[in-house]
């Protein structure tokens, strides 16, 4: 019973914290408007998630979360600072693969959106057998350095949350 009225209860509570930013209210209102959307939502949308997806350790979101935010911050001053300060000839934009060592599709996803959230790179096609991930990268000296940044700083948090 319990499940079915709450059969995603992470997203129940990613989706009621999402409308309180979205309002951008602290209100009792905004909060029961999002709890009621955050209820809604999963249960209509719980046919199209035939399997429940696992969070082995999901206190460790938050972790990521940070972590995510401040790469945001600290890569939109390097975005500006390449934009406004180096010409157009010392730009390195390069592509890099990635070999995935995280294999559900929950935790490649929120990788890939890690990337693309993350601004001077762009997450831009997965191998068929879902194996590597192509990112472009707006100014790279060492495309190698920037995918063992990825694999340590996202991709190894991920998989100690999903797999």
């Amino acid at each position: 019973m319990i499940r079915r009225l709450l059969p995603h209860p992470y997203l129940t509570a990613l989706l009621t914290a999402v409308w309180m930013v979205l309002h951008n209210s602290l209100s009792l209102g905004a909060f029961v408007v999002g709890l009621i959307l955050g209820l809604l939502i999963p249960v209509f949308t719980a046919a199209y998630w035939p399997k429940r997806p696992a969070l082995k350790k999901p206190l460790r979101i938050l972790e990521y979360v940070g972590i995510l935010l401040w790469d945001i911050l600290v890569a939109n001053m390097v975005v500006a600072a390449t934009i406004l300060f180096k010409s157009n000839a010392n730009i390195r934009s390069t592509w890099v693969a990635i070999p995935l060592d995280i294999r559900t599709p929950e935790a490649i996803t929120a990788l890939a959106s890690t990337i693309t959230l993350t601004p001077g790179t762009v997450s831009a096609d997965l191998s068929s057998e879902g194996s590597t991930l192509l990112v472009h990268c707006l100014d790279a000296e060492d495309p190698d350095e920037v995918r063992d940044q990825i694999k340590q700083r996202y991709e190894r948090r991920l998989k100690e949350i999903f797999e």
